[in-house]
């Protein structure tokens, strides 16, 4: 599995770097304030990394962030019911009548 993983991390890094290769040509970006002369490999390099990201941040805000919030407070219930629990536990044993016997 570990030696598949690597071979794929490999194969696209070579991928990569033939693309970056034959793509050369400068690409001028315009972002009204500034102008960035990149690589065309180097902009969809950065535009692939830049949509990652943004995708991992909208799936943790959306899906990751809800998830440990409700996590949270289904703990914060668990501990308040052990402890009425408890608390009903000892009160009933401290009622209870103590057996003798002789």
């Amino acid at each position: 599995m570990r030696f598949g993983l690597i071979l794929l991390v490999l194969l696209f890094a070579v991928a990569g770097a033939v693309f970056g290769a034959l793509n050369s040509q400068t690409v001028d970006l315009d972002f009204y304030f500034v102008n960035i002369a990149l690589a065309k490999g180097a902009a969809l390099l950065f535009a692939v990394l830049l949509g990652w990201l943004l995708g991992g941040l909208l799936v943790y805000l959306s899906l990751v962030v809800p998830l440990r919030r409700r996590v949270r407070r289904q703990a914060r219930q668990l501990r308040k019911h052990e402890g009425s629990a408890q608390a009903a536990s000892g009160v009933a044993d401290a009622t209870a009548a103590p057996e003798h016997t002789q």
